[in-house]
């Protein structure tokens, strides 16, 4: 006999992390986990290294200060904004904030390979919606996906991991016809690195719609990845029922301390997020003269779309010591790096003999 679980768990697969390769000759080019490429920025490090004093005390359970901070940053009020230990963790409040048996959750696919992992864990039902050929978001398809019974629907905007969006009238529209009852949330991850000004922000949005939830990461353009911070802007009936499934004390003193170093340090960080922009598009066009179907990409990342030659590609790539994001049978997110890192993508993908 042994210890009983829930017997999701029998069919659960849990979220593995971005692999690291190392080739034959020992080099080795992360371009898995779609982290920055850059390091903390010295006023950064200097506020990580004094919370590094106080950690024999617990940290501030209601994040005030930070939460401050990006009200301010925002524009908005403090009682819109909640956050948590990554933005991952915060849409997993959001999962068990909304659901019960029978709810579901309609979500885009492929978006981002956690939401189904959480709404399992969440006990949601998860309603996937095909994304149309073009790597786009299907809103109309999405839109028949709701039912009395649909709590969420999650809108990755650009998505995770094709990197393409859903622009300002389509989303307008979708919004609007969305019952009022349902929440919608716009997972926005990437929109620093965002340069189509007819992809709208979703603060803007938020303002007068009570269903919206606006979700936000430190993890990407502001580099603290290793810290874990994540927030959601809302109206506060939102924000309050996140707050109330939040794991006391989850996110640390460091990390908090950190978040608000970096969004002082906003200008200083953004210019580093225009040279990822500025790579991300010279590995487009590379990719695209080596022959490759690359889609355009609102990310730190691109995407091929593979098929069967998905995980042989990988391979490829990991024996070359660049590690990549396959997803078996569909394609491959590639992160942007430094120079050097893309570069030896680059070489990889042009050894590669097929295609896609």
């Amino acid at each position: 006999m042994s210890p009983r679980f829930r017997s999701v768990l029998d069919r659960f697969q849990a979220y593995k992390p971005g692999k690291t390769a190392v080739s034959a000759d020992g080099r080795s080019y992360k371009l898995s986990s779609n982290e920055s490429p850059y390091g903390p920025l010295p006023s950064v490090l200097t506020a990580i290294a004094d919370a590094a004093a106080t950690v024999n005390r617990y940290p501030d359970n209601s994040c005030a200060a930070l939460i401050a901070a990006i009200a301010d940053r925002y524009g908005v009020p403090e009682d819109d904004v909640a956050v948590g230990n990554g933005s991952v963790v915060v849409a997993a409040h959001l999962f068990e904030a909304v659901s019960e048996p029978g709810a579901e959750v309609v979500y885009a696919w492929r978006s981002f390979e956690a939401y189904p992992l959480l709404a399992d864990l969440a006990g949601a039902t998860s309603v996937q919606v095909p994304l149309k050929p073009d790597e786009t978001h299907d809103l109309d398809a999405m839109l028949a996906a709701i039912t009395p019974a649909t709590r969420m629907v999650i809108v990755c905007n650009p998505n995770n991991p094709t990197g393409e969006v859903v622009r300002r009238d389509e989303l307008v529209a979708f919004l609007d016809r969305v019952p009022q009852d349902v929440l919608v949330v716009l997972d926005e991850a990437y929109g620093e690195y965002l340069r189509d000004e007819d992809v709208p922000d979703g603060v803007d949005l938020y303002r007068d719609r009570p269903n919206v939830a606006v979700l936000r990461t430190f993890s990407k353009a502001y580099g603290l990845a290793g810290l874990r911070v994540g927030f959601i802007i809302a109206h506060p009936v939102i924000a309050e029922a996140v707050r109330k499934v939040y794991l006391p004390f989850s996110v640390s003193s460091i990390a908090q301390r950190a978040a608000i170093a970096a969004l002082g340090a906003e200008d200083e960080l953004l210019t580093r997020v225009e040279e990822t922009v500025k790579e991300r598009e010279r590995v487009t066009h590379a990719l695209r003269d080596q022959g490759w179907t690359v889609v355009p990409s609102q990310g730190n990342f691109v995407w091929l779309r593979l098929g069967e030659r998905t995980l042989d590609f990988a391979a490829a790539c990991e024996r070359a010591g660049v590690s990549v994001r396959p997803f078996a049978g569909e394609g491959a997110r590639i992160s942007i790096g430094s120079a050097e890192e893309n570069d030896a993508l680059l070489a990889a993908a042009e050894a590669y003999p097929y295609r896609a």
